[in-house]
C-alpha cells in the first residue's frame, strides 16, 4: 500500500482588516494609509489579505468597540470571505474582543497582539526574546477574563496547585504573575550583561552613531551600506528586531560603531515600550543619531512625528542631542519634486542628507557629516619618527587624521582630531609624541 506524504505546512489563514476611523483621531495620516500598515502587519504574519475596510467610528461601544450594525455587517463580510482571522487595528478591551470573537465565529487579534505575535516570530537573541515573552505575559494578563470553561473551583491542593476553593482563573494569573516575575529576574541579568558590554565598549576610544526611524524605512539596507554588512534588510515590517552593531569606517580612517535598532511604528504598544527599553539604550547612550526617513513616502512627515514621540517615551529629547535627519529612498522620489525636497533639506539645522541607501547615493556626504559631529575637539600635531609605526597606527585606528607630512629621513608630522579619552590614552601609551604647543581637545 503506498502512503501519502504528509503536508506539514501549516494551512494558509484568511484575514480580513479593519481600520476603525475615530472622529477625533490625529489627522496626520490618512485612514487608508493606517488601513494599509495594518495590512502590512498581518502580511508580516504570513496572512492571506481577503479583504479590508476602513470603519468610521463615532464614539466607542464598550461591548463591542463598533455599533451593533456595523458588527452584523462585518459578521456577514466575515462569512462572505471565509476569513478565519479579523485585524481590529485600534486596542481592544479584553470584553470587547471575547464579544468580537463570538459575534463573528472568527479569531479576532487587535493591534498590540498583532504586533506581539510580529516581534515573538522574529525576536533571535536570548534578550530579544525574553523581551517579547515579558511583553506578551503582560499583555495576556489583562486577556484572562472568564472566557474558559474550566472555571469552577478547585478542590484543596497545595504547592502549585492552589490553595483550597481556589478558582483556575486565580490559578492562571498566579501561575502568569510567577512566570512575570521570573522573566524580570533573566532581563536583570541579561541587561547587566549588556550594560558591561557597553562599559566597555566606552573604555575604547570610538564614538556610537545610532539608527532610528520607522519600520521599513531602510535603516538595515542604509546599515549595510555603510559597515559592508549583511543584516537581513527586507521590504517587510520589523524585519529588524534585534540591535546589531558593527565598525564604521569614518573618512580620514576615524572609526565608530554603527547601531542598527528596532523600528518603530505609530501607537506601539506600551507592553513593548517598556519591554524594549534596554535594547533601545543605544540610542540613548549615542553620541550622534541617525534619524532615517522613508522620503518617498506620502506619510513621511506622520511617521517622523511618531518616531520622535516613541524617542520621547523613552527619555531621549532630539531637541539636545546631535540628530542627522537622513532621508533615504531619494531614487523612488518624482525628478519633478527633488528640487522642491533639496530645498527643504537645505533649510534643516543641521541640513539633511538625501540618500539612497539602495542605489549607494548621497553616502560619502553623510560619512562626511558624521566625522565632524564626532570630532567636536580642535586638532592636535603628532610628530613621530620612522620607528613610531605602532603610534601612526594608533592614530589612524582611534582618531581622524586631517593632515599628514612626512619629510626625507622619514619622520612623519599630522595634524589629527582626538577625542578627550583618546587624547589622553595616547599620551599614556606615547608619551611625547604629541606637540606640546598644540591645543588639548579640552582647550
Amino acid at each position: 500500500m503506498s502512503s501519502q506524504p504528509i503536508d506539514r505546512e501549516a494551512p494558509v489563514q484568511g484575514a480580513l482588516i479593519i481600520h476603525p476611523d475615530h472622529e477625533h483621531r490625529d489627522g496626520s495620516r490618512s485612514p487608508q494609509a493606517r488601513l494599509e500598515e495594518a495590512a502590512g502587519l498581518a502580511r508580516a504574519l504570513d496572512l492571506e489579505i481577503r479583504d479590508g475596510l476602513v470603519a468610521p467610528l463615532r464614539k466607542r461601544t464598550p461591548a463591542t468597540l463598533f455599533g451593533k450594525g456595523k458588527v452584523a455587517e462585518i459578521g456577514a463580510l466575515c462569512e462572505e470571505l471565509e476569513a478565519d482571522v479579523c485585524v481590529v487595528d485600534d486596542a481592544l478591551t479584553p470584553v470587547q474582543q471575547r464579544n468580537l470573537e463570538k459575534a463573528w465565529k472568527v479569531k479576532v487579534i487587535d493591534r498590540t497582539g498583532l504586533i506581539l505575535e510580529i516581534f515573538a516570530r522574529r525576536a533571535r537573541t536570548r534578550e530579544g526574546r525574553l523581551q517579547v515573552e515579558l511583553a506578551r505575559l503582560s499583555y495576556e494578563r489583562s486577556r484572562l477574563v472568564r472566557t474558559w470553561t474550566h472555571l469552577e473551583r478547585q478542590r484543596g491542593g497545595f504547592g502549585v496547585m492552589g490553595g483550597p476553593g481556589e478558582t483556575q482563573i486565580e490559578t492562571d494569573r498566579r501561575l502568569l504573575a510567577e512566570k512575570i516575575g521570573r522573566l524580570k529576574k533573566d532581563l536583570v541579568e541579561v541587561r547587566r550583561t549588556r550594560t558591561l558590554q557597553r562599559s566597555a565598549r566606552k573604555r575604547r576610544p570610538y564614538p556610537v552613531v545610532a539608527l532610528v526611524g520607522y519600520t521599513n524605512a531602510g535603516k538595515s539596507t542604509l546599515f549595510n551600506r555603510l559597515t559592508a554588512s549583511d543584516v537581513v534588510a527586507e521590504d517587510m515590517l520589523f524585519a529588524t528586531l534585534d540591535p546589531t552593531l558593527r565598525m564604521l569606517d569614518l573618512p580620514d580612517g576615524r572609526p565608530a560603531i554603527l547601531s542598527d535598532t528596532v523600528g518603530f511604528i505609530s501607537d506601539l504598544p506600551h507592553e513593548l515600550v517598556e519591554a524594549f527599553r534596554a535594547t533601545l539604550e543605544e540610542v540613548r547612550e549615542a553620541d550622534v543619531i541617525l534619524h532615517v526617513r522613508d522620503i518617498a513616502s506620502p506619510e513621511s512627515d506622520a511617521e517622523a512625528a511618531d518616531v520622535r514621540e516613541v524617542l520621547d517615551r523613552l527619555g531621549v529629547d532630539l531637541e539636545e542631542r546631535r540628530v542627522i535627519e537622513v532621508w533615504n529612498k531619494v531614487d523612488l522620489v518624482p525628478a519633478d519634486d527633488l528640487p522642491l525636497l533639496e530645498g527643504d533639506a537645505r533649510r534643516m539645522h543641521p541640513p539633511a542628507h538625501l540618500v539612497s541607501a539602495a542605489a549607494g547615493i548621497g553616502l560619502e556626504p553623510l560619512l562626511a557629516t558624521i566625522a565632524s559631529l564626532v570630532d567636536e575637539a580642535p586638532p592636535v600635531e603628532a610628530r613621530l619618527g620612522a620607528q613610531d609605526g605602532a603610534a601612526l597606527a594608533w592614530l589612524y585606528r582611534n582618531g581622524r587624521v586631517i593632515e599628514r607630512e612626512t619629510d626625507e629621513a622619514g619622520a612623519v608630522r599630522l595634524s589629527v582630531r582626538l577625542s578627550p579619552k583618546a587624547h589622553g590614552q595616547f599620551e599614556q601609551l606615547f608619551p611625547g609624541a604629541l606637540d606640546p604647543a598644540a591645543s588639548s581637545p579640552d582647550a
